[in-house]
């Protein structure tokens, strides 16, 4: 799937929805590592960002992401559109991230 061909918005620009192929998710569940977690704990003593975490956070959405474009690609689809993502706690150490949207067949408009 071209990366491009994605978007939380409704439409493409310049393209027209022909086919609607229906829901396409990604799901990834995460830990924290333990040593992030010490070095992420000291950290909120002087506040600011936590590397850590940041890190780990973009790496669980990318991968969501990716499992979803999968997904869409098994469907046929040449475009994802109202994409989505949530994140639920599932222990203390654990996180799952969901990436979600709508699996579409997507044409340039004639003009």
């Amino acid at each position: 799937m071209d990366y491009r061909m994605t978007t939380t918005a409704l439409t493409i620009p310049g393209f027209r929805v022909v086919h609607n192929l229906g829901v396409v998710r990604g799901v990834t569940v995460r830990a924290r590592w333990i040593g992030s977690q010490i070095a992420a704990g000291l950290r909120t003593l002087g506040g600011g960002q936590i590397p850590e975490y940041i890190k780990l956070c973009e790496q669980t959405r990318a991968e969501a992401f990716d499992w979803m474009c999968q997904h869409a690609d098994q469907m046929g689809a040449n475009a994802i559109i109202a994409i989505m993502y949530d994140a639920t706690e599932i222990g203390q150490n654990m996180t799952e991230v969901l990436a979600y949207g709508t699996a579409v067949i997507v044409e340039p408009e004639q003009r």
